[in-house]
């Protein structure tokens, strides 16, 4: 028999993406919040001790692992490269429309020389569903059919767990310093789908309004 070729997707560990959340084939669930930086160097010296002294509280407290990841990407710069285009066209003064047209030759020659990159922060929470439920198991021997819960309904229980170990990160974080937002779906599909295509310039980061 000839040895078939593994599919792409057999290196991938995402089973699903839905509601806000990551789904494992191993079972496990994560979310992934989108974190601000914190300017440490330019604290001073009693700040920096407090945010280390607070993030090291905020670790304390924490009864389950992080994983903090940071994402460097070169920057897209073609939808505002766009964007001065559409501006482009609507100038009424010559010498305006001029200026725009070398400004816009400026920033595509200085891009292409020099690579701008931009840097996001994520922590991703894991959460792992219990294996076993000792009492389910042995009351589901002599009544399976009264004690199967549906697949949406567990995985609505489950996204709850999660969700209160994202509040626990947040308000953790927030007490640094640190802003954060959970990804949503179309987030967390966008940035997944730039971890395993690094090379691939479309498309944008999530970005935190400040």
């Amino acid at each position: 028999m000839p040895k078939t070729t593994p599919a792409s997707q057999d290196f991938v560990a995402i089973k699903d993406i839905k509601d806000g959340v990551v789904v494992l084939k191993n079972g496990q669930m994560c979310a992934v919040v989108l974190a601000s930086s914190v300017n440490f160097a330019l604290k001073s010296s009693d700040e920096q001790q407090a945010i280390l002294m607070q993030f090291q509280s905020f670790l304390n407290t924490l009864d389950f692992s992080l994983q903090i990841y940071v994402q460097s990407r070169r920057l897209n710069i073609e939808p505002y490269l766009e964007l001065l285009a559409t501006r482009e066209s609507a100038q009424d003064n010559d010498l305006m429309r001029i200026q725009l047209r070398e400004y816009m030759d400026f920033i595509r020659t200085f891009t292409n020389e020099v690579h701008v990159m931009s840097k996001s922060f994520f922590v991703v929470i894991p959460y792992s569903p219990a294996a076993v439920n000792l009492t389910k198991g042995l009351t589901s021997l002599f009544s399976p059919g009264q004690n199967r819960v549906p697949a949406d309904m567990r995985f609505e229980e489950q996204r709850v767990q999660l969700g209160q170990r994202v509040a626990i990160v947040e308000q953790g974080l927030s007490r640094v310093g640190v802003r954060t937002i959970p990804l949503q779906t179309e987030d967390l599909v966008e940035l997944y789908y730039h971890i395993y295509n690094p090379t691939d310039p479309t498309g944008s980061a999530p970005v935190l309004n400040t």
